[in-house]
């Protein structure tokens, strides 16, 4: 088991349910809400070693911008010498949205369906990546834009590679 904490942010309560179950037997503590209004709450202590948010809240929203804004939120946190690494998640994804996401600063992006292994694998690399960050002892451990473009890079390898270049069910 990783000594981690990870908060993960869903509006589908049946989503939520399911990341828990498979994410508290890899991860110390798990902590899952449907509203991102908690995230400044959540993340107010730099416990958090990374957030697993959702991209869209509410009705009929599929644009992935609730993700994007509240991935600002939690970058830009001027209390936390260093935010946690946040993970987009979506079912309404496409290679455009992911690399705007790593663009802004995400660690990295999952498409609803996922694979378990896969999800767990990203969540570890972006919880060694935040602990390298607080522990290289800079007063700043948010990802350059060097780090960003070069992590777009890869997305539509990974998103073809994987199959998943266009929208899914979830």
């Amino acid at each position: 088991m990783t000594p981690a904490k990870i908060i993960v942010i869903d509006d589908n309560e049946a989503v939520l349910h399911s990341l828990r179950l498979v994410l508290k037997r890899e991860f110390a503590t798990v902590v899952a809400v449907g509203d991102p209004h908690l995230i400044p709450a959540l993340v107010r202590d730099d416990d958090v070693d990374a957030v697993l948010l959702d991209m869209n809240f509410g009705k009929g929203r599929l644009d992935g911008r609730d993700g994007l804004f509240w991935l600002e939120r939690i970058k830009q946190r001027s209390s936390l010498a260093c935010p946690p690494a946040v993970v987009l998640i979506t079912a309404f994804g496409d290679v455009e949205l992911a690399v705007e996401s790593l663009k802004r600063g995400a660690d990295d992006f999952i498409q609803k369906p996922w694979d378990n292994d896969r999800l767990i694998a990203v969540l570890r690399e972006a919880v060694e990546k935040h602990r390298r960050a607080a522990d290289s002892g800079r007063t700043s451990c948010r990802q350059s834009p060097a780090d960003s473009d070069a992590a777009a890079a890869g997305v539509g390898r990974q998103e073809e590679s994987a199959g998943l270049g266009g929208a899914h069910d979830g």
